[in-house]
């Protein structure tokens, strides 16, 4: 029998590809509301994911007025992430909202404090942590075995896979391109695995040089260079408060052939770990170099009974469902993707003014 009920607000892809199958895999949540600005993709949400006799808005507010909702899941484009979810949380409602947290680091901080000032749960969509290699190399660097990891790498790149649809090359509505989308992910990988929430310096640059080309090979079609306003690469330099380093690579678009995404090296003083061959760890012991690739194809920590194979969606839609029937912890906690806004928005920053930016709490 399901527990919650819930609201969408936002039936775009990221709804259909993501949340929407992860919820009724999960089974715990009847999806009652369903909102979007076009009505036809909400009532079209509704009637192949909404509980019986499920309503469709186009406006979010009249959604989250409905007191019979549990929980709302935030799958707009960025823009609106902070306020929706601000209000959703003031509205007495549990809050799953997608990746990236916010377009900036104050409204970041302004969904962390209304989840804090309601004492309801928070929680973003970073699923990439829940994959069997990257709780393998969480378990790793939380059990000392890579030591003191003092540099990192945030890889997210590709040759030619610039997305097409939606408001994607939209710097209005997303707040910057493949940074702000897939960096973000890598991002938080890695600054999760290193558990270290404490930047101090950052220094960035982006380009469009690509975003002009015409017959782009690209993966989902050629784009329109006069819709895209964001930049096709985006690089940081991150230095924390203790002195790890943390290299962020991001593209839509760059000539190179090895591409990677959502993925993360991690450097420390008694061993290296990388996902760029699978998962790798590499060191020295017995005064030889050796590089071992665990075996991550059977199950483990990464899977919960009756949640068909694991997918790291599923996972994580499960972990927010239990955070707000038994008050555990979901997938990521808001201070954490706050963090990582708030790097990827000093990028940017840098890569605007030419000079460093230095964060202070």
């Amino acid at each position: 029998m399901k527990q919650l009920k819930g609201g969408i607000i936002g039936c775009g892809g990221i709804a259909f590809g993501k949340h929407l199958p992860a919820i009724q895999r999960v089974g715990a949540v009847d999806m009652t509301a369903f909102c979007d600005i076009v009505e036809e993709r909400a009532a079209k949400a509704a009637a192949e994911y909404g509980a019986e006799g499920a309503k469709v808005y186009t406006d979010y507010k009249e959604l989250l007025a409905d007191p019979t909702l549990d929980v709302v899941y935030v799958c707009t484009p960025n823009r609106s992430h902070s306020f929706i979810t601000v209000d959703a949380l003031h509205a007495g409602k549990h809050v799953m909202c997608e990746k990236p947290m916010a377009k900036t680091y104050a409204e970041a901080v302004a969904m962390c404090e209304a989840a804090e000032e309601t004492g309801k749960v928070l929680t973003i969509g970073y699923q990439n942590r829940r994959r069997a290699d990257a709780l393998y190399a969480k378990a790793c660097a939380d059990a000392g075995e890579l030591g003191d990891i003092y540099y990192a790498r945030a890889l997210a790149l590709r040759r030619r896979a610039v997305p097409t649809w939606g408001v994607f090359l939209n710097e209005y509505e997303q707040g910057g391109g493949p940074l702000i989308d897939i960096g973000t992910h890598a991002l938080d990988l890695t600054l999760w695995c290193m558990n270290n929430y404490k930047p101090k310096m950052v220094v960035g640059t982006t380009f469009r040089k690509l975003a002009d080309q015409t017959e782009t090979g690209n993966a989902w079609g050629d784009w329109d260079p006069e819709q895209f306003t964001v930049e096709d690469a985006a690089f940081g330099f991150v230095v924390m408060e203790n002195g790890a380093t943390v290299s962020v690579e991001s593209s839509w678009a760059l000539n190179l052939i090895d591409a990677k995404e959502a993925s993360t090296v991690l450097c420390g003083t008694k061993a290296g770990l990388d996902m760029l061959d699978g998962l790798r760890i590499n060191g020295v012991q017995h005064g030889r170099q050796y590089v071992q690739k665990p075996n991550l194809q059977a199950g483990g920590a990464a899977f919960y009974d009756g949640i068909a194979g694991g997918a790291p969606e599923d996972i994580e839609a499960k972990m927010f469902t239990d955070a707000v029937l038994h008050g555990t912890e979901p997938s990521t906690l808001p201070r954490q993707a706050a963090c990582v806004t708030r790097i990827l928005e000093a990028i940017y920053e840098s890569a605007q003014t030419g000079k460093p930016v230095f964060l202070e709490d």
